[in-house]
């Protein structure tokens, strides 16, 4: 496993962050489908054991229920061995098909309060910014986690899915320790602008959907999109439908050659193209089974060869317009 610096803080996380959003469960509007409460502990307890040494959570996760799953493993665990915790705040869930969107001060300190009560800790590693919504109060939300800090219930403070526009709002209140924005093959349009403004400001950059839930995995089928239940939000995303599955299912193709020329899967080839720049500390992999992150971890030490990414690139120009 390697391990990188989280922009200028003092955390150094592995270059695969356990993702915990879909052992949240399919009680609500974003879920994943049913999740077996033992198996969601036992992965974050491989994953550890493999050098993953930081978990990515969110209040919204199962209305609680990903954190609660989380702070289970971390007792399970013991102090000695408790990984780097992030979680994330400003999504505020009325009832399973209800989200709001919530930056207010009252808001933002009750659901950190309820965090580390689910989680069972005493200070979160690493707090987020969910989304930038709504935008006229992210100066408020972000000054609510700058006194969380200085209160000591939080160590670093960083945001999700903010533009670079946004950062540079922020940046003049605190310093933004990271952002953590989609990056994989089908969605990068994180290249264009994020990337370079997060290296020169030396904000830490956590990918999410690396394997873009699943997409680029190898392991998808049509048929497997076409009987995805209800509860799994995934049977709503345009990406798993016609016409955007097919192209995507024929990029998977061309990658599984240059994949097995290796001896490698397909996610760990996805994984490994979102590390290979330098400006992202870690991609964060979702798994809900212990056989899924035995099946990732290694994508931490593949280094991808030039010849390697010509040959994703010139695939990737077969991508659908809108990724």
């Amino acid at each position: 496993m390697q391990y990188r610096q989280l922009g200028q803080s003092d955390l150094k996380l592995s270059t695969i962050g356990f993702g915990s959003w879909a052992i949240g469960g399919g009680d609500w509007k974003f879920g994943w489908g049913n999740q077996d409460a033992r198996e969601a502990i036992d992965a974050i307890i491989a994953a550890v054991d493999l050098g993953i040494n930081w978990i990515d959570t969110a209040a919204v996760y199962g209305g609680g229920k990903s954190e609660e799953l989380v702070g289970q493993a971390l007792r399970e665990l013991g102090p000695a061995r408790r990984p780097i915790v992030a979680t994330k705040c400003g999504r505020v869930m009325r009832d399973p098909e209800t989200i709001d969107k919530v930056l207010k001060r009252d808001s933002i300190i009750a659901e950190c309060n309820a965090s580390l009560q689910r989680l069972g800790i005493d200070c979160i590693d690493l707090y987020q910014m969910h989304w930038p919504e709504p935008d006229e109060d992210i100066e408020e939300g972000w000054q609510t986690l700058v006194d969380l800090k200085q209160q000591g219930k939080v160590r670093e403070i960083g945001v999700s899915n903010h533009s670079v526009s946004q950062l540079k709002r922020l940046q003049a209140i605190h310093p933004v320790c990271s952002l953590q924005p989609p990056y994989s093959l089908i969605v990068s349009d994180t290249e264009q602008q994020l990337l370079p403004y997060c290296g020169e400001q030396k904000i830490g950059l956590l990918t999410y959907s690396p394997m873009y839930k699943g997409l680029l995995t190898g392991k998808f089928t049509a048929e497997r999109a076409a009987s995805l239940p209800a509860s799994d939000h995934r049977s709503r995303d345009p990406h798993f439908q016609s016409p955007q599955l097919e192209k995507h299912l024929q990029v998977v193709d061309g990658l599984r050659a240059i994949a097995d020329k290796h001896n490698r899967t397909i996610a760990e080839l996805a994984i490994a193209w979102v590390l290979r720049r330098p400006e992202v500390t870690s991609a964060i992999v979702g798994a809900r089974r212990p056989s899924q992150v035995a099946e990732t971890v290694k994508a931490a030490d593949w280094s991808l060869s030039p010849e390697d990414i010509q040959a994703i690139d010139t695939l990737r120009s077969n991508l659908p317009p809108s990724a």
